[in-house]
C-alpha cells in the first residue's frame, strides 16, 4: 500500500486539504473536487465530528485523515475508513500504529534534520510545512540538493497557480488548501479541480 500510495500520489500531483469543522460542508467540497477528478485528498480532523466527513468520502475517494497527533485521533480516523494517516509532527507513537494497522503515515518536518529522520524512520512521503513561510520552491530545491531521495509534500498557503513550479521543483505532489474551495460555490470548485487535474496531466 505505502509505496501504491507514493506512485499513485505522485500521479496525481495535487492533494486537496480540506479543513473545515462542520462535516457537511467538508462532504459537499470534497465531492465537488471528486466530480472534479480528484481521486485522493485529506480531510483535516480539526474536529471530532469531521470523522463523520471522513466515513462518508472514503466510499468514492481515498482519504487521508489530516492534522492527526494523538494515537486515539489515528484509531477514529481508520475506524472512519481512512486509508492514510497525516499528521503536522513526526510521532513515534503514529509511526508504530501506522505500521501495525499498515495504514501509511505521511510526517511533517520543517527542516532539513526533521526530513532526514523521517525519510530514516521510512517515512514515505514527508510534508514539508509551512512552505511558503520557509521560502517555497526554492527551499525545496535546497533540501532535495544534498537529499533527492526524499519524497517531498510541500504545503502551507500554497496558490493553484504553483503547484507547477514545485513539481518542477522536485516535489512528488502538493497539498493544496482554501485556494482550491475558499469563497468558491461547488460547481467553481468542481471546475477549478478539473482545470487543475488536466493541466497537470498535459
Amino acid at each position: 500500500m505505502t509505496e501504491n500510495l507514493i506512485k499513485k500520489l505522485s500521479e496525481e500531483k495535487i492533494f486537496p486539504i480540506i479543513r473545515s469543522k462542520e462535516p457537511q460542508k467538508a462532504i459537499d467540497i470534497a465531492n465537488a473536487l471528486i466530480e472534479g477528478g480528484i481521486k485522493i485528498l485529506e480531510i483535516n480532523a480539526e474536529h471530532p465530528s469531521v470523522f463523520e466527513a471522513v466515513k462518508e468520502i472514503s466510499k468514492s475517494a481515498d482519504v487521508c485523515a489530516g492534522g492527526i497527533i494523538t494515537s486515539m485521533q489515528a484509531e477514529a480516523a481508520i475506524q472512519s475508513g481512512a486509508k492514510i494517516l497525516s499528521s503536522p509532527i513526526f510521532s513515534q507513537n503514529l509511526l508504530k500504529l501506522s505500521k501495525d494497522k499498515q495504514i501509511p503515515f505521511i510526517a511533517g518536518a520543517t527542516t532539513a534534520n526533521e526530513a532526514y529522520n523521517a525519510w530514516k524512520s521510512r517515512i514515505p512521503l514527508i510534508k514539508v510545512y509551512p512552505i511558503t513561510a520557509m521560502g517555497g520552491t526554492m527551499y525545496v530545491e535546497d533540501l532535495l540538493r544534498p537529499m533527492p531521495f526524499l519524497n517531498i509534500m510541500p504545503l502551507g498557503n500554497v496558490k493553484l497557480n504553483e503547484v507547477h513550479s514545485y513539481i518542477n521543483a522536485g516535489a512528488k505532489v502538493v497539498g493544496v488548501g482554501r485556494d482550491l474551495y475558499d469563497g468558491y460555490s461547488l460547481s467553481e470548485i468542481t471546475a477549478r479541480a478539473k482545470k487543475i487535474v488536466s493541466e497537470l496531466k498535459g
